[in-house]
């Protein structure tokens, strides 16, 4: 039955062929909305190849329209696309403006070939080629003075916070002395399970710089270079102090063509507020600052209270914005329709530098390579359908401290799919810890996203084409800021 008629609200002409999604599962799933009279329902059916995921296509006319799935007999909405409290509970929403304006709250999971669906073909091409090629021309573009308006709240928010509001009830931060061994050093961090620690000059009385998976990651490529196999007794007659001043593998910053230059240590103190904060963690390209509270003129040592992160100063502005998000109108937006992040060009618009991506089989030795070179901390691993099936980062070099694996690999015969193994549970399906990926959909909002990125731990997101997992890009912390601040 084609509901969009008996509204009586628009002609035949005037109907918009608009598809939904649900990729979630299940044994028998329908869809109800306003459009139906939340009576009676269009039956979905699961995509060829793809059993999990379910689709129709209803004819609708333009304006707001509400809806929901019957799935398995409950009454179900997506969490992943735009929701509101209605008069059936929380329900999901779209919003047509015009025949070319596809949804983005409608997920557009890849259509195998040969498909057999009933619907009409010439209309179905036709609304392919508009969410697959025109999809940021049709979505609502978030104005000048809407972005002017919540960036100026944002900005005036963390200038009104102290860094000292960052500090937790309890906790513990690991602080390592620069005399330690590089070997010990290494092993305390995949011990504790920590990517980084500051470094303490005892001699000097204060903190000289921090010890991060980037610096492990330059120190057994060097190791590398002098033959097959990295041996335990060089990484344990070296000290972090050894390697700072002789190597300059410490407090370092890789630049556009692969060299490197030594940089004194980046900290804030107690009471600096949040943007100076996190303007120096962007314009110094650092992961952490250290808060650092120094008592002048009685002689006591400098305090080392917390690592301050982009991750806990979003958190401070997600728990601020949680319950007034609507002062905030980009904040509503979907992430695809935003200057934000790292697209895939065929899916987005055109980006400066290509989205890093690696197969499984590829060496060790390339991953941490491109990892240097492309100035990236991660890398999403995909198969040859460009689907994610894991990522690798510069924290993950600490498994090979596991066992003492670094004595006797060779980066260029270990393959990436063997490395992730090193630091999966024995129950990981695969050898792959698609836990550790953590994901989005380009029709998000960006309050969601943010809210996500706020956890401990996350710092980053890959975008993900519904039901294929296919890579469409990639959102880090630091494009949240950068696009936050301006």
């Amino acid at each position: 039955m084609d509901y969009g008629r008996e509204t009586g609200e628009a002609s035949d002409t005037a109907l918009i062929p608009t598809r939904f999604v649900w990729p979630y599962g299940g044994r028998s799933v329908s869809l109800c909305g306003s459009f139906t009279g939340w009576s009676g329902h269009y039956p979905m059916t699961p995509l060829e190849g793809c059993p999990t995921v379910f689709q129709t296509i209803c004819n609708l006319p333009p304006g707001h329209h509400q809806y929901k799935f019957i799935v398995d007999g409950e009454w179900r909405h997506d969490e992943q696309q735009p929701f509101v409290s209605g008069n059936y509970g929380p329900v999901n929403i779209v919003v047509l403006t015009r025949e070319s304006d596809y949804g983005p709250a409608i997920l557009t999971p890849q259509i195998p070939a040969g498909s057999n669906m009933d619907v009409d073909n010439e209309a179905f091409q036709r609304l392919v080629r508009v969410s697959d090629g025109m999809l940021r021309e049709a979505l609502p573009r978030v104005s000048a003075a809407d972005l002017d308006v919540s960036r100026h709240r944002i900005a005036a928010f963390l200038s009104a916070h102290r860094a000292y509001e960052l500090l937790p009830d309890s906790g513990k931060v690991i602080v390592l002395d620069v005399d330690l061994p590089v070997k010990q050093a290494f092993h305390i961090l995949h011990e504790q399970g920590i990517p980084m620690a500051p470094l303490w000059d005892s001699c000097k009385g204060q903190f000289v710089g921090i010890l991060s998976a980037l610096d492990f990651i330059l120190i057994i490529r060097e190791l590398g270079c002098h033959g097959s196999n990295l041996t335990e007794e060089e990484l344990e007659t070296h000290t972090i102090s050894a390697w700072k001043e002789a190597k300059q593998y410490l407090n370092r910053q890789i630049d556009g063509i692969g060299g490197a230059f030594p940089r004194q240590l980046i900290q804030a103190g107690p009471d600096e507020n949040l943007k100076d904060v996190a303007m120096k963690v962007l314009q110094n390209n650092v992961a952490t600052v250290p808060i650092i509270h120094s008592s002048s003129g009685n002689g006591s040592l400098p305090q080392l209270l917390h690592l301050a992160s982009l991750s806990g100063i979003l958190k401070c502005i997600c728990r601020y914005f949680r319950h007034s998000s609507g002062t905030l109108p980009m904040l509503q937006f979907p992430i695809c329709t935003l200057p934000l992040g790292t697209w895939v060009p065929r899916i987005g618009e055109p980006s400066r530098r290509p989205l890093a991506m690696l197969r499984p089989s590829a060496s060790l030795g390339s991953a941490l390579s491109l990892l240097i070179q492309a100035q990236v901390s991660s890398i999403p691993i995909v198969d040859d359908s460009d689907s994610l099936l894991d990522i690798y980062s510069r924290s993950d070099i600490t498994a090979l401290a596991k066992d003492k694996v670094y004595t006797h690999i060779n980066l260029e015969q270990m393959t990436i799919h063997q490395a992730l193994q090193l630091g999966q549970e024995p129950y990981s399906p695969f050898g792959y810890g698609s836990q550790r990926c953590h994901m989005c959909l380009r029709s998000d909002p960006l309050h969601k996203v943010m809210e996500r990125l706020s956890n401990p731990g996350v710092r980053r997101l890959i975008i993900v084409e519904a039901g294929t997992k296919r890579v469409e890009g990639i959102i880090t912390l630091n494009d949240i800021f950068r696009f936050l601040l301006g």
